[in-house]
This record gives structure tokens, C-alpha cells and sequence, in this order.
């Protein structure tokens, strides 16, 4: 019995296939690797998205709760970030105000 996965074929444009066969190349994997990776990436994208659209739901339904919510942040990171920065994955998604605190973007 075979212990390599199992595999299919798919149809993609050549142009896509051409795009897919570079990128390999120039990271030297294989395109299967840079598939899944993208993949991967897409999969961590939508996650954040839906963190994001319930933190914004809080926010805007559970006034309360978003209070209390930003205040055992401020608890657990003592305060507002004297650098001002946020981690990259919430770049784009969250906006820093002023007083330093995380706020939704839009």
C-alpha cells in the first residue's frame, strides 16, 4: 500500500498554471506547496474576518460587553501601546484613535 497522498487533477487557465509554476520556482517549492500555502493564507484571512465582523457586532449590539471588553484588554496589555502598533494580521482590519486604543476600522 502506497503511503504518498492521494492525489487529483484540476483545471486551471494555463495563465494561472504559469503563475502558480513562478512562484514555485522563485521559492523553490513545488506547486502543490504553493497551492496549499495559499490556501492556508486564505483560510487564516477569512478566520481574522470573522473575528473581526464579531468584535464589530459586539461592539455595536453589547455596548456592555465591548466595555468590559476593552477594559480587561487595557488589564492584560497595561494600556495604550506607547509605539502605536498593532500586529500585522489586524492591519487594515483595526484602526489605532488617539487615547491608543484598538477600534474598529470603518
Amino acid at each position: 500500500m502506497s503511503t504518498e497522498p492521494k492525489t487529483t487533477t484540476i483545471r486551471v487557465s494555463f495563465a494561472t498554471r504559469d503563475k502558480i509554476a513562478k512562484l514555485a520556482e522563485q521559492e523553490g517549492k513545488s506547486m502543490t506547496a504553493v497551492i496549499d500555502d495559499a490556501i492556508k493564507e486564505q483560510e487564516r484571512k477569512l478566520r481574522w474576518q470573522r473575528v473581526a465582523e464579531q468584535m464589530e457586532r459586539t461592539r455595536r449590539e453589547d455596548p456592555e460587553s465591548w466595555a468590559e471588553y476593552l477594559a480587561e484588554q487595557e488589564l492584560w496589555l497595561g494600556g495604550p501601546s506607547p509605539t502605536r502598533r498593532i500586529a500585522p494580521e489586524w492591519e487594515g482590519v483595526i484602526t489605532l484613535p488617539e487615547d491608543g486604543r484598538a477600534d474598529h476600522a470603518g
